[in-house]
């Protein structure tokens, strides 16, 4: 009896352990495996000098605890001032004596409010390593940032460092329901807990805004675009309060969606008219109402008039009178208006990737000067691969924010692993010529083109309720290293997953090495096995769960994954250049150029811009049919590959997590499969052309693939 007991506790200790480890995300400060590292830190870090009180301060101090006590087994003496020994001293500009200031004056003058410092200097001939900010916020990123540098056993010998975000707002936007339902989330529930809010906070609010912090995301939209309007009555503003309590020493304020019909919903008025008097005042008094309760609330995050959601239009006004009036509520209080411009309309069938631009590039400089139009990163909607969207740098005079989909709603889900920081970089490194070469996206986001001084960036978060937060492991990379882009959008993404890689699972190079490379490689494996040479939109329709490219009988031409790849006998592509709907003419004349000629449009996206013809050759000599079918099996194939490279990383990784990765990687070679399959019988109705040489025989029928319905595909809301 005495040895099951033994067993079964030891297995509910395992089971906590590796709990743990998945929970942890990129904070699991593993034992520093390097000696001299770790004598190099016990050596030179004698104490710890706490400068401050607030909350932040004491926040930051609990952080270097935990990491000191769990990376190098002790944690040195927290003193309240300055011994003669090698200290690791913290605390905010205002609380440092005049010495220290003196010393780092040069690098404040390198700092924005939340930037931090990190510097090894002399005082009373003892070396000394500061962290330090404007702010207490900037101090434990600073903190956060320090501890990385144990997490990737580097040196701080030497150490200095002046970092500072380049842009505001670096937000995620939850895409979560009243209900706790999820709008295209695929790893659980929503984290908030209405019901037992606002008397209980779970720690899972506590554990998200440190992982936030340690990111510098320093804000979070909790509530779903296709907006509800009870979360703007009492009775929830009272539970997004006790939220807003818990986020606020960790940096990170509070946004919520505006439905735009609220004064008819909650508010009893006739109209939303946002010319109308009653209206203004309704919507001012709201804001008055919720910045009493929050004195550092955000502000709000619109999408009006489309897919059905109110909006100004509803009343023959546009978007300038809608964001401006919301703006106007704000202003006082310092708060901000992010109205989306992810608009598309069934009365324009031409190009639904024309719409945004059409309806917002008119409007520029009108926009008050706390709102910041927010523009996805693509102009149909967070495809596997979407040229940049054309509003990037073609808006001056207003402030645009990036919006990214960190959630995998069109990439597979939860299931597939996709590294999406390289995407981002793609984006962020598009260069959109506005004002000569060199004016990339990154430069539009940060303000530097144009001297914005409102700035953001926006992923929609794939955070839920799931013990690893994020649905598959690796999915966790991308919430931090969107977080990561957020804060430098110049930052390389094989930086970022070498980054995540050691603070989440290893620093053994063995490991670190041929990981990196599968997850550098797994977005254009994605894209291979699913839209190839700039194919789009062709998931199944609704849940976007599994190919569809058959599907054109929906009520609305632009739900039709037909009406996007127009394939025929005569070839495959939106003609979206002069001779087609001149998408292209929204580009500035030198990309113009490049997308509309069919021999200078980057492969990559020449089933985007162009119908071209079966036959067509390529620039590595094969046809297009032959080249479409063998990007498919290329997909397959990099799978595989993921595959080989994960089952010998087996040694390097927890058991747990391990095979949690080894059975998504097998669900994701047999949906690569599937959409290799199912895309390539459909295109063949049209080529009637034989698969090439190299590419496997499906062992279904189209007819097969066409009967599968998938009712209860999760993320639907």
């Amino acid at each position: 009896m005495t040895s099951l007991r033994f067993v079964f506790l030891f297995f509910l200790t395992s089971i906590s352990a590796s709990a743990q480890k998945d929970y942890k995300l990129w904070l699991q400060y593993n034992t520093v495996a390097n000696a001299s590292i770790s004598k190099e830190y016990k050596d030179n870090l004698k104490g710890i000098v706490v400068l401050g009180n607030s909350e932040t301060i004491k926040i930051a101090v609990k952080e270097l605890k935990t990491g000191f006590l769990q990376m190098l087994g002790n944690v040195p003496e927290i003193k309240l001032e300055l011994k003669g020994e090698n200290n690791l001293i913290i605390g905010a500009q205002s609380n440092l004596n005049s010495e220290i200031r003196k010393e780092l004056q040069s690098n404040f003058d390198k700092i924005n409010e939340e930037g931090f410092i990190i510097k090894s200097i002399s005082i009373q001939n003892k070396k000394q390593i500061i962290i330090t900010g404007k702010k207490d916020a900037a101090v434990l990123y600073g903190v956060f940032n320090f501890l990385r540098i144990f997490q990737t056993n580097k040196s701080v010998k030497n150490v200095n460092i002046a970092d500072s975000p380049k842009t505001n707002i670096r937000i995620l936007n939850h895409w979560d329901n009243l209900d706790r339902t999820v709008e295209r989330g695929y790893a659980g529930f929503s984290l908030w807990n209405w019901q037992k809010l606002p008397d209980f906070i779970d720690q899972r609010y506590i554990d998200y805004a440190r992982a936030n912090a340690s990111i510098g995301i320093n804000g979070t939209v909790l509530t779903n675009v296709n907006a509800n309007a009870l979360i703007l009555t009492p009775q929830y503003l009272e539970k997004v309060e006790a939220l807003a309590n818990v986020f606020r020493p960790y940096g990170i304020k509070v946004y919520l969606t505006a439905r735009f019909s609220a004064p008819i919903e909650i508010g009893k008025l006739k109209t939303a008219d946002p010319k109308d008097l009653e209206v203004i005042n309704w919507w001012k008094n709201k804001a008055a109402e919720i910045y009493k309760r929050i004195p550092d609330f955000g502000g709000f995050l619109v999408k009006a008039n489309s897919e059905g959601q109110p909006g100004p239009q509803n009343y023959g006004r546009d978007h300038v009178d809608g964001a401006n009036m919301l703006a106007d509520a704000v202003a006082p209080f310092g708060g901000v208006i992010m109205w989306r411009a992810f608009v598309y309309s069934e009365h324009d069938a031409n190009d639904r990737a024309k719409q945004a631009y059409a309806e917002f590039q008119p409007y520029d400089g009108k926009f008050k000067e706390n709102v910041i139009v927010q523009v996805k990163n693509g102009a149909i909607d967070f495809q596997p691969r979407e040229p940049f969207h054309p509003l990037f740098g073609a808006m001056p005079k207003t402030p645009l924010m990036m919006e990214f989909q960190i959630t995998q709603e069109y990439l597979g889900f939860s299931t597939h692993l996709v590294f999406l920081p390289k995407l981002f970089q793609e984006v962020l490194e598009s260069d959109t010529y506005q004002k000569g070469k060199g004016s990339t996206v990154a430069k539009v986001i940060d303000g530097t083109l144009y001297q914005n001084k409102l700035t953001g960036i926006a992923g929609v978060s794939n955070i839920g309720n799931d013990l690893n937060w994020t649905g598959h492991p690796f999915a966790q990379a991308n919430w931090y290293g969107f977080g990561r882009l957020a804060w430098n959008p110049y930052l390389d993404a094989e930086t970022i997953a070498d980054e995540w890689l050691r603070c989440t699972f290893s620093n053994d190079e063995h490991f670190i090495k041929p990981v990196k490379k599968m997850m550098i490689d797994s977005r254009e494996a994605v894209v291979n096995y699913m839209t190839p040479f700039g194919l789009h939109h062709i998931m199944d329709t609704g849940h976007h769960y599994g190919p569809g490219p058959w599907v054109s009988d929906l009520s609305r031409p632009e739900w039709n994954p037909t009406y996007y790849h127009k394939a025929d006998k005569n070839g495959i592509g939106f003609d979206r250049s002069k001779s087609g709907t001149n998408a292209v003419s929204q580009y500035a004349p030198e990309m113009a150029k490049v997308f509309n000629n069919l021999e200078t449009c980057p492969e990559k996206d020449l089933l985007w811009f162009h119908h071209v013809s079966w036959d067509y050759k390529l620039k590595n000599g094969q046809t297009l049919w032959n080249g479409l079918a063998l990007k498919y099996q290329e997909g397959v194939n990099q799978v595989a590959e993921m595959q080989n490279v994960w089952n010998n990383a087996e040694k390097y990784v927890d058991i747990e997590r391990f095979n949690e990765v080894k059975m998504l990687l097998e669900i994701q070679q047999k949906e690569a499969k599937w959409w290799r399959d199912a895309c390539l019988l459909y295109f063949q109705q049209f080529s009637g052309k034989e698969l090439p040489s190299g590419v496997e025989k499906p062992t279904q029928t189209l007819e097969y693939f066409k009967s599968l319905k998938f009712p209860f595909a999760p993320g639907n809301g």
